[in-house]
């Protein structure tokens, strides 16, 4: 059975090999321990930025997700933007994602967002198999990416 739950201080740690393979998955090729325990440590416990709440399996890490207080002008509205998502390719299958979404969709409702949202890469089919059955509605939104 997969329990989700916010990501605590001292489990923290224990969810840095995830970041890693999360990173190596999408072929970053600069990976900084350092930084991401900076980065993703600004959501444990729900901060201002957002959440980072954390998929078990057996009382071990196997997934996560880190969520993003944001906003949308077109509708006027905050939402919340699942901005990462990963789960252990062995755990893959057994519900973390989806549950992850879920849990998303119950982060949004109470910090009164109008919408969750999300993208992934174009070639990611495996989790657009998984997006398609949400209910959630592909966006007719091209994302740009400019480095500075």
């Amino acid at each position: 059975m997969i329990e989700i739950r916010p990501v605590a201080d001292a489990e923290f740690p224990s969810f840095e090999p995830l970041f890693r393979l999360y990173q190596e998955f999408y072929e970053v090729e600069k990976i900084d321990p350092e930084r991401n325990r900076r980065f993703f440590s600004r959501f444990v416990g729900g901060t201002g930025d957002g959440w980072l709440l954390g998929a078990f399996k057996d009382g071990e890490p196997v997934g996560f997700g880190c969520f993003y207080r944001h906003k949308s002008s077109l509708s006027a509205t905050d939402v919340v933007l699942l901005n990462d998502l990963y789960v252990t390719e062995a755990a893959r299958g057994e519900g973390a994602g989806r549950a992850l979404i879920e849990a998303g969709v119950e982060l949004a409702r109470e910090s009164g967002s109008t919408h969750l949202t999300w993208a992934t890469a174009p070639d990611n089919h495996r989790a657009q198999a998984l997006y398609d059955t949400t209910g959630a509605e592909k966006s007719t939104w091209l994302e740009y990416e400019l480095e500075v």
